[in-house]
């Protein structure tokens, strides 16, 4: 056994994958409540794409601030945690106030995704500051409990049909502040914790003048592109099949569960593979898959339910099997006192490319066939395998 195994207790990675999954749940609970609530709450004008963006808006600003600060690396990550599983448990039940208004539920989800600018690139810091061999493997049961995380809400509306929608949100909530606290006391600061030197806002940008590390967030940023678009409009993707295939049987909340909890178990076995392949390769054979899943949706919607479904679930494993090796690649190709800032300024800069991808894709809803607008996802896999192509026939020669 080797002496940094010995340095941390068997229950870390379970308790960060664990807190990951709970906090991370926050993400797509306004998502999967959306219907009901502006039903219930009588509100116009707000749109599935317009809430997703929100969430995805704070946490751009959110995680700019503290890269920027370079809190990851000054303030123990745990606390850290802690504070914003709190905060968010606390704007996301902030939905149940009565008299909603549209700006009030925008306001709400930015606040929430401004909280897991501390929760989801903390938490891979803390996993790095355990982790200084195997990072990758860690990392893989990380993203798959985000992915989980991501999906449960979904399953939560399955689950609680009979009940009112405001269940959902309770047990989001309540589920996020468990897994806050539960990471604040079984989780101290890891052995290979570097504390971050003082505030140095220009130097927050110096991480991106090394080429390997600029490869790996290049790589990083044409997965982002991808991911959270197909993710937010995976009941499009379930609608448009339904419309054109008109066979019985419900393709819903569950149909959405499965296929973005697919990804989990996707982004584990990612992590093992990597110890032989490397993260970077790893990473590229997941991206291609699922380029070639985008480029190909057109075909994949014509198929019958059964077949669509097998491919649709292929989409769904490696549409994010690749994140947590990029991650992987930024954390180990960052300066060890800076990891927390270049893991938190990459995730900034890829979730702000989400924002353009999503409103990009809900703009041309109106003019393009639903089922050609998944072509749109296809630049986002091109470039980042372009942009990790040299670093990889390094890696092989």
């Amino acid at each position: 056994m080797s002496s940094s195994t010995n340095l941390r207790p068997r229950w870390v990675l379970p308790t960060i994958v664990f807190a990951q999954f709970a906090c991370t749940s926050l993400w797509f609970a306004g998502n999967a409540v959306l219907p009901d609530l502006l039903r219930d709450a009588g509100l116009v004008g707000t749109s599935l794409g317009a809430v997703v963006s929100a969430v995805q808006l704070g946490f751009i600003v959110g995680t700019l601030a503290f890269g920027l600060l370079r809190l990851a690396d000054r303030v123990p990550p745990a606390r850290l945690f802690l504070l914003c599983a709190v905060a968010g448990s606390l704007t996301n039940a902030a939905l149940l106030l009565p008299g909603p208004t549209p700006a009030l539920v925008l306001g709400l989800r930015f606040a929430t995704g401004l909280c897991l600018a501390g929760i989801y690139p903390v938490g891979m810091k803390i996993a790095a500051d355990y982790y200084e061999n195997g990072l990758g493997r860690a990392l893989g049961y990380l993203v798959g409990a985000l992915v989980l995380g991501t999906a449960l809400p979904h399953l939560l509306r399955l689950l609680a049909a009979d009940f009112a929608w405001q269940a959902v949100v309770l047990a989001t909530s309540g589920l996020a502040l468990s897994g806050g606290l539960l990471l604040w006391l079984l989780v101290p600061n890891g052995p290979f914790r570097r504390p971050g030197a003082r505030l140095q806002l220009a130097a927050a940008w110096d991480v991106f003048r090394e080429r390997p590390f600029r490869q790996a967030a290049l790589g990083y940023f044409g997965h982002m592109w991808e991911l959270y678009t197909f993710w937010a409009f995976v009941p499009l993707l379930l609608a448009t099949h339904a419309r054109l295939h008109p066979e019985p049987g419900p393709v819903g909340p569950g149909w959405a569960f499965g296929l973005i909890a697919a990804g989990a178990p996707a982004c584990v076995a990612g992590g093992y593979l990597a110890r032989r392949w490397g993260s970077l390769g790893t990473a590229r054979a997941a991206l291609a898959v699922s380029g070639a899943c985008c480029l190909l949706s057109p075909l994949l919607l014509a198929l019958p339910r059964p077949a669509f479904g097998v491919g649709v679930l292929v989409w769904g494993m490696a549409v994010v099997a690749d994140s947590p090796q990029f991650s992987a690649l930024v954390a180990q190709r960052a300066p060890a006192a800076a990891t927390g800032t270049a893991l938190t300024l990459v995730t900034c800069l890829g979730f702000a490319l989400t924002i353009v991808s999503l409103q990009a894709f809900a703009g041309l809803q109106p003019y393009v066939e639903a089922r050609y607008l998944f072509l749109l996802l296809v630049p986002g896999p091109v470039l980042g395998l372009l942009a990790t192509r040299r670093a990889a026939k390094r890696a092989t020669a």
